[in-house]
């Protein structure tokens, strides 16, 4: 069965290049000019990844973002004719997975969309079991994250980002190799981007984000998976 993509955006000429540029991949593509057709769609039937443009005529789409990430894990890949890095730090705050600025290659877009997608179906066959450190449980077959018995919801690229981060607890990481074992591909990404990110999963499973005892920023460095932080070991 073909994976669905839903678009909002209201450039139909975009919309329309894409719907054709996509379905030729193998997609089912679902175009809407606004956010109201748009979310309506969603709520009719769901899609495995949305395209979301940043300016909507009759919404602003950080505001659509973090209203479909209140109810939905579904891969958001946000688009804007604006290339400020203050856009993209807003959009991955609010929830967004990825984000590409106008103009781009379809190419480009496609290989996003993929990854985002091989991201949210998990692993192989041969997935690793639970990582368990205490109170904190990573499930990567699943992708299921609980803290003390409860779920802790994040995008799928925090999950992944919080996956590398574990499976090589006690070692310090730096942004670039962060963005290399999540990613995979050599796709545009930027340092910042890792910040927000680390800070998202820090609001999910620290009990004080602001003092983070699991995951240690190592100041000039990257990031560092506390091992035994609360295993009692």
């Amino acid at each position: 069965m073909a994976q669905r993509v839903t678009i909002i955006d209201d450039d139909t000429r975009l919309t329309a290049m894409l719907a054709e540029y996509l379905s030729a991949a193998g997609f089912a593509v679902e175009a809407h000019p606004t956010a109201r057709l748009g979310l309506a769609a969603l709520h009719r039937q769901e899609s495995d990844l949305l395209i979301l443009d940043l300016m909507l005529p009759d919404a602003d789409g950080f505001d659509v973002c973090r209203q479909i990430r209140a109810s939905s894990d579904i891969p958001i890949l946000m688009l804007t004719a604006r290339g400020e890095e203050t856009d993209r730090v807003v959009g991955l705050e609010i929830g967004a997975d990825d984000y590409l600025s106008k103009p781009f290659s379809s190419r480009e877009l496609l290989a996003r969309l993929r990854a985002l997608l091989r991201r949210r179906g998990g692993g192989s066959a041969g997935a690793p079991g639970v990582l368990r450190f205490g109170q904190l449980e990573i499930d990567p077959g699943s992708r299921i994250v609980k803290v003390d018995g409860r779920d802790a919801p994040m995008t799928s690229y925090q999950f992944d980002l919080l996956v590398a981060l574990a499976e090589h607890a006690g070692r310090v990481l730096s942004r670039e190799q962060l963005m290399d074992l999540v990613k995979g591909e050599e796709l545009e990404a930027f340092d910042r981007s890792i910040d927000v990110h680390v800070s998202r999963i820090r609001a999910a499973i620290e009990t004080d984000p602001k003092h983070p005892r699991r995951i240690i920023t190592v100041r000039g460095t990257g990031y560092v998976f506390a091992r035994h932080q609360d295993e009692g070991a």
